[in-house]
């Protein structure tokens, strides 16, 4: 099997609902080593964001209407489509955060098929919690959504935000999972 030079991440935003997920492409190794060692002299942050590739990023929905095991299993069978296209080498995962009892629990549930999915392909994941998210990104762990999105956009060297929120909050996840392993 031949050795990959890069490292793919995907990162997950649970949901029942929604999941948003985003697939990352990076060079192996420290992020700011890697992009030094490419010139003599330092590189300020933004040109680190250069050598970050955005590979896709959407979201996995499903319906209200439909019962809840009919919902897991579209995650379930969703899931297991993007890491067969993607193969990532790490998965990051955005920490259970406790809104409404209610929401949190289809969340968990959701989370739960997360897991297994992850197991059942054996790739390790890591979890970061929404305010770990804002600080790597921004440098402020109460960031607002916007902030964190315009970081996003500016880490990929995108013209765009990436919608839907979703997709852009599991894109943050994944970079977050770049800058901190």
């Amino acid at each position: 099997m031949e050795k990959r030079l890069e490292k793919r991440i995907l990162g997950l935003d649970p949901g029942l609902a929604i999941l948003g997920f985003g697939a990352i492409c990076t060079p192996v190794g420290d992020p700011i080593a890697t992009a030094t060692s490419l010139k003599s002299a330092p590189i300020p942050t933004p040109a680190i964001a250069t050598s970050v590739k955005l590979l896709d990023f959407g979201i996995i929905q499903t319906a209200a209407k439909n019962e809840i095991g009919s919902r897991l299993c579209t995650i379930y069978e969703d899931l297991h489509t993007i890491l067969q296209e993607w193969q990532p080498d790490l998965v990051a995962i955005e920490k259970l955060f406790f809104y409404r009892m209610a929401s949190t629990i289809s969340v968990a549930q959701a989370r739960g098929v997360l897991m297994l999915v992850l197991a059942q392909h054996n790739i390790p994941y890591i979890e970061f919690t929404p305010a770990q998210i804002k600080q790597a990104l921004t440098g402020w762990g109460n960031a607002d959504k916007r902030d964190v999105q315009l970081a996003v956009a500016r880490e990929l060297n995108l013209d765009y935000i990436p919608q839907p929120d979703d997709a852009a909050d599991a894109l943050a996840v994944a970079l977050t999972a770049w800058f901190q392993v």
